[in-house]
């Protein structure tokens, strides 16, 4: 080969060479990035996981302050609730012992509706109601059946016939269930 001829082959080797040199970083560029976006996608994977992780506990510790702040509020609305259920048997014994008086007005009959009035508007006062049972449907909700009267009306079915004993609420609950008798 000539001079000519090696000297263009040499060029052609480093011109190769360099050309190949130049490319090879590149290729490690694309492989280090496509490393690195993996790791991005690891940290952005785990900052979401935790980021959820953090508003469910933040959501889990607001529905607890939510429940115990409804909680001690009941607790306050409903404190006295076992005073009045106490007192709800004075109240029957004294719709007993008036049921009892004679008719005629004598002191003793007016002292003791004027105890029982008393007595009444206190719980009013206190939020404690008397159950409605003349002429109303059984409501489970509200009344405890005693008995079944056999009626030969279809209009008086479910109604309640006679109340056994009252029934009365606290706020809206339930302390003593009105008992009943109803037709059947």
């Amino acid at each position: 080969m000539s001079k000519h001829t090696e000297k263009q082959d040499e060029k052609a080797t480093k011109i190769v060479d360099t050309e190949v040199t130049q490319e090879t970083p590149v290729v490690t560029e694309n492989v280090e990035s496509a490393s690195t976006s993996e790791g991005k996608n690891d940290y952005e994977d785990k900052y979401m996981q935790l980021n959820d992780s953090h508003l469910r506990l933040m959501a889990d510790f607001d529905n607890y302050k939510k429940k115990t702040l409804k909680e001690k509020s009941d607790l306050i609305k409903y404190n006295g609730e076992k005073i009045f259920i106490n007192m709800l048997s004075i109240i029957d014994d004294f719709e007993r012992a008036i049921d009892h008086l004679p008719e005629e007005d004598s002191p003793i009959k007016e002292g003791i509706t004027l105890i029982h009035s008393k007595f009444i508007e206190f719980l009013n006062q206190n939020d404690v109601k008397e159950i409605k049972t003349k002429d109303e449907m059984f409501d489970t909700d509200f009344h405890e059946a005693i008995t079944l009267f056999p009626s030969g009306d279809e209009k008086m079915k479910g109604k309640i016939i006679d109340c056994v004993q009252k029934g009365y609420t606290f706020h809206d609950k339930v302390i003593r269930y009105a008992k009943v008798v109803v037709a059947d």
